[in-house]
């Protein structure tokens, strides 16, 4: 149940409303999934601005339904709902509200947040954060984009070895108030990629000149602006916009 009367991280619904500049705050202690309801809240007709937080999910997901471990306290589960309507800018956002949630994870985390195509964030070599953009379409256009972004603020015991978490003491409201600003300005942005946005892509790529397997087998050349991932094999570079990147030696993950 939407725990309006309660606070996250000794702030009010209100008080997170006032300093973050949405319209609306919904913000849960539990359930299965963020996601689920900012779709709900948008065909509502909840507006451009809307999050939803929740403290704990039971089902959180990542990309293809992978689970996302969400314990309460651990992090900043969270989805955003934006109205763009630029096809192009929607086929792009996963990458662009990486970069630009890595930007604003980079004061916290103690060093620069790296990021791997096309929807990991990265620190140390272990994850940090994952984003999972999933919209609805009508007409050749988005009618809504639901940003959700899952942020390790601490890591679980069971994810130590795989995860990364940022520096011991940052407030989840401080975290939010650098995030959703910027998640925003991604989902604002219109077009593909512009030449500074695939060139702060590559100074964080983990993967860049690293071999992988999947979604083919070659070397990773970089990200394009249209967003494909431009592998090399054989000295031919092909595109590819879907499917998960896996590097040579590395077991497919959430």
């Amino acid at each position: 149940m939407p725990a309006e009367g309660s606070r996250y991280d000794g702030a009010s619904v209100e008080e997170i409303r006032r300093r973050l500049g949405v319209p609306r705050v919904a913000v849960y202690t539990s359930l299965a999934s963020t996601m689920d309801i900012a779709h709900a809240l948008a065909a509502e007709g909840a507006p451009a601005g809307t999050l939803v937080l929740a403290d704990h999910q039971t089902a959180g997901r990542g990309r293809g339904g992978r689970s996302w471990q969400s314990e309460a306290g651990a992090g900043i589960w969270l989805t955003l709902i934006e109205r763009p309507r630029d096809a192009h800018g929607a086929e792009v956002l996963a990458l662009r509200a990486g970069l630009r949630a890595a930007l604003a994870l980079d004061p916290f985390a103690g060093g620069r947040v790296g990021l791997k195509w096309p929807n990991d964030l990265y620190l140390a070599g272990r994850k940090l954060a994952g984003v999972l953009i999933d919209a609805r379409w009508q007409d050749g256009a988005p009618t809504w984009v639901a940003i959700g972004l899952g942020v390790n603020v601490r890591v679980p015991a069971s994810l130590h070895a795989n995860a990364a978490s940022l520096q011991p003491g940052a407030l989840r409201i401080d975290i939010l108030a650098a995030l959703v600003p910027a998640l925003r300005d991604a989902a604002a942005m219109r077009g593909v990629l512009t030449a500074d946005e695939v060139a702060e892509f590559a100074r964080r790529d983990i993967a860049r000149g690293r071999e992988c397997t999947a979604p083919g087998a070659g070397r990773v050349e970089g990200v394009a602006a249209t967003g494909e991932i431009m592998i090399v094999h054989q000295g031919v570079a092909r595109g590819y916009r879907s499917g998960s990147l896996v590097l040579a030696g590395e077991l497919e993950g959430p």
